[in-house]
């Protein structure tokens, strides 16, 4: 486990000996998992699934050594504070590239930035309330928590920062630029771009109720899991049905043939008959005395 030695104050006099302990920065397995506080609605639990199911499959693209983690409603922990929580944020989702989704085979119950090092590329919060607690740019201090805003903005560096106001239907995104985030504008298509990550986030209404969604760079809907199930059984049932025609197309072509063969045969059975006929009645004549060719 990673140690450090205590700060020492640069102003302490050169002559006085200066004595350092050693102490352990917490892990994920230390440090809490929950600050106690309700999922603020129905509707957030669903939609951090929908958002990581329909994502999967891109990453995995990234990602072939599937190295990478998602969190949903996880904390980052960012500062040593006391209690610990004051010094972490959960986004409603967030994705980090590059790191493996477990440590000493375990999954990871938080992310722990001075484990880790590496930011989240992308963190995305559900507003349950009027927005104030998402844009809150406000910095620690003594005796204050710092606003979620300043946090991902100032401290943690997330690139991507989106807003998600389901009662408005409303979806903002910032991108860290030189510092500090600037407003993204949505494309022709109404989405913003995530260029690392090769997607577009936007909304997409069902039954009323909004929710975001992912979609290629070519404006093709990312589906989830059930979706891609739902489609391949169409699919799949298309196929067959497919297959079934083309059986049954193939089945009526061969009783055609042999309805066709059997016409023929028939035909070449009367052929014969006549012949065999015309054969006896031609032996009758010449043993008249008669030629038939002469009649």
């Amino acid at each position: 486990m990673e140690t450090t030695q205590a700060v020492i104050n640069p102003t302490t006099p050169a002559h006085k000996e200066i004595h350092t302990h050693q102490f352990t920065l917490p892990d994920h397995t230390q440090l809490p998992d929950s600050d106690g506080t309700f999922v603020k609605n129905f509707q957030e639990h669903p939609q951090s699934i929908v958002l990581t199911s329909s994502i999967e499959p891109v990453l995995q693209q990234l990602h072939p050594d599937g190295n990478y983690c998602i969190g949903q409603d996880s904390g980052i922990y960012w500062r040593l504070t006391e209690p610990p929580e004051k010094g972490a944020e959960a986004p409603d989702w967030f994705y980090v590239p590059n790191v493996p989704p477990k440590l000493n085979g375990e999954y990871r119950r938080s992310y722990v930035l001075w484990k880790e090092f590496v930011a989240p590329l992308i963190a995305i919060e559900f507003v349950s309330g009027n927005g104030a607690e998402e844009r809150d740019a406000t910095p620690p201090s003594e005796t204050e928590k710092a606003g979620k805003f300043w946090v991902y903005e100032q401290a943690i560096r997330i690139p991507f920062y989106a807003i998600f106001e389901a009662r408005k239907a409303l979806l903002e995104v910032y991108r860290l630029v030189d510092g500090s985030y600037q407003k993204i504008q949505p494309n022709e298509r109404g989405h913003f771009a995530i260029p690392p990550m090769g997607v577009e986030l936007g909304l997409i209404e069902d039954d009323g109720v909004p929710w975001i969604r992912w979609w290629d760079e070519a404006g093709n809907l990312l589906l989830t899991g059930d979706e891609r199930a739902i489609v391949e059984k169409q699919a799949r049932l298309q196929a067959e049905e497919i297959a079934q025609q083309a059986n049954l197309a193939q089945q009526q072509a061969e009783k055609m043939a042999e309805q066709a063969n059997l016409a023929q045969q028939q035909a070449e059975e009367m052929a014969e008959q006549e012949r065999q006929q015309k054969e006896k009645l031609a032996a009758y004549l010449r043993s008249l005395g008669i030629n038939p060719d002469d009649i």
